[in-house]
């Protein structure tokens, strides 16, 4: 059986593949802005550490992976507490945070992607990441590695080939 993908392959109006997932927490968007920017937030879904000076042109540090080399990005924009973006690996990621009412917020994470290819392979690491950070939210562990060969994305990766999403790019640690 298939597993629930969450994500959704879409074209931005300036013709740019991307990747789109949206969840919403039961937090005040200042806690949901805390997962997104803190670095020792970050450390527990995002697949990379990330440290960032969180200032439009500011420079982020990634680390921790086992499967990338350490790199620096850029961010793009900032705008505390609803939006922040940045430069990471040739994509731009794009979080946007909407109050739904004082306890409650729309989390949407948009994967713009360098290239069409990597869609599949990014979704399926995002729906891990993503199952970790809603762990989190809901103050409950999350056990299971993020990456490797047996990492539970190969099932989201197979889901999303057969959904039809662009699929082709190499995976880091595999090829």
């Amino acid at each position: 059986m298939a597993p629930d993908l969450t994500g959704t392959y879409l074209t931005l109006d300036d013709g740019r593949p991307a990747v789109r997932f949206s969840r919403t927490y039961d937090h005040p968007v200042e806690r949901v802005w805390q997962f997104v920017t803190d670095a020792g937030e970050l450390a527990q879904w995002f697949p990379s550490r990330a440290e960032i000076d969180l200032r439009p042109g500011g420079t982020i540090t990634f680390s921790g992976d086992p499967n990338m080399p350490e790199s620096t990005g850029r961010v793009l924009a900032v705008d505390e507490p609803r939006h922040l973006s940045f430069e990471w690996g040739g994509d731009e990621l794009h979080f946007d945070l909407e109050t739904l009412d004082e306890k409650r917020t729309r989390f949407t994470l948009t994967n713009v992607l360098q290239a069409a290819d990597t869609a599949a392979r990014n979704g399926a690491g995002w729906e891990v990441c993503l199952s970790a950070l809603d762990a989190k939210a809901q103050g409950e562990p999350f056990e299971g590695p993020h990456a490797g060969a047996g990492a539970p994305w190969k099932e989201f990766y197979a889901g999303y080939i057969e959904a039809g999403v662009p699929s082709g790019a190499p995976v880091p640690g595999l090829d």
